[in-house]
């Protein structure tokens, strides 16, 4: 009688390869580049590009710093994880600071109140004065059109500009690091991932977040049909009615620019189960810096914007 010895199933999941994926090429940027830095801003995609860093070479530290561009508007609730995340991980916290850069007189406030556009000149101050070869972004192909048609290395000449028809193809997942003087590579680990795959892998690795991506009672005004907290940078304006809400947050920018969604998610399976039947991505859905312009992503990104 012949006994059958079951065959493992090697095979990897979804999220598995998507992690093995963004670990590689982590590891490849290091092993090519001299000095990487990862952009941290304590939002979630940041969050897991940075859970990943910490994989890639535990039990080691990460060997790199991780930066942060700070536009002064940020939510206080993110600012507290980022600082609290970067303590547990021991790793070097760089702060690129907006106001300052608006108080020495290097960039001017603009008068619609976003600072997307002036933190593109602090970060490439920041890159210059650090000598930075490398940044790892937490960008996603499914956020935005001029995300989409972007590559994992992403290459920036001497003044940090993008041109789309000046990248490297990146066949059998090999990558091309070589870079002339002054020039950088802007890498993207989370390219392959969708929102639901990070919230997935939220839930999976049970990774920590800042209490803002969970529903919870706010008060909120109305603009352009989309939700804002009132908060330190959110005043209610002249005919605006202030209401009480359940919102949650889907992406956490500048707390001026940024809406939240209606939501009675209070749990990340609850997130999931939202997001799982949702039709507009999170940029679309509650970032009014992005409605500048059909093309607003994409003129930060040629300007230098990660």
């Amino acid at each position: 009688m012949t006994s059958h010895v079951p065959v493992p199933d090697y095979r990897l999941s979804q999220l598995e390869t998507l992690e093995a994926e963004s670990i590689h090429v982590i590891r490849e940027v290091v092993a090519e580049l001299e000095r990487p830095v990862l952009l941290f801003s304590g939002g979630k995609d940041s969050i897991v590009m940075l859970e990943l860093a910490r994989k890639a070479f535990a039990p080691a530290r990460i060997p790199f710093p991780v930066m942060h561009v700070d536009t002064g508007l940020n939510f206080p609730d993110v600012l507290e994880f980022r600082d609290k995340r970067v303590a547990e991980l021991g790793v070097q916290l760089i702060v690129a600071s907006v106001p300052d850069a608006i108080a020495a007189g290097t960039v001017k406030e603009e008068p619609n109140g976003s600072r997307n556009r002036i933190q593109t000149p602090v970060l490439l101050d920041a890159v210059e004065e650090h000598g930075f070869t490398a940044l790892f972004g937490g960008a996603r192909r499914d956020e935005d059109k001029a995300r989409a048609k972007e590559r994992l290395f992403s290459f920036r000449d001497e003044f940090g500009q993008w041109d789309p028809k000046n990248q490297r193809p990146e066949l059998w997942d090999l990558y091309n690091g070589r870079i002339h003087l002054g020039e950088s590579i802007r890498v993207f680990p989370l390219s392959n991932w969708t929102e639901l795959d990070i919230w997935q892998y939220i839930l999976r690795e049970q990774v920590a977040i800042p209490p803002l991506y969970l529903a919870a009672a706010r008060d909120v005004v109305e603009r352009q049909g989309m939700l804002y907290a009132v908060n330190e940078f959110i005043r209610p304006r002249d005919g605006e009615q202030v209401r009480r809400e359940r919102v949650r947050y889907r992406t956490v920018g500048d707390a001026n620019l940024t809406a939240a969604v209606l939501s009675e998610a209070t749990t990340v399976e609850e997130v999931i189960a939202e997001i799982a039947v949702t039709r507009m991505t999170e940029r679309g859905a509650t970032r009014g810096d992005d409605k500048v312009s059909d093309a607003a992503m994409e003129d930060r990104k040629k300007e230098g914007y990660f």
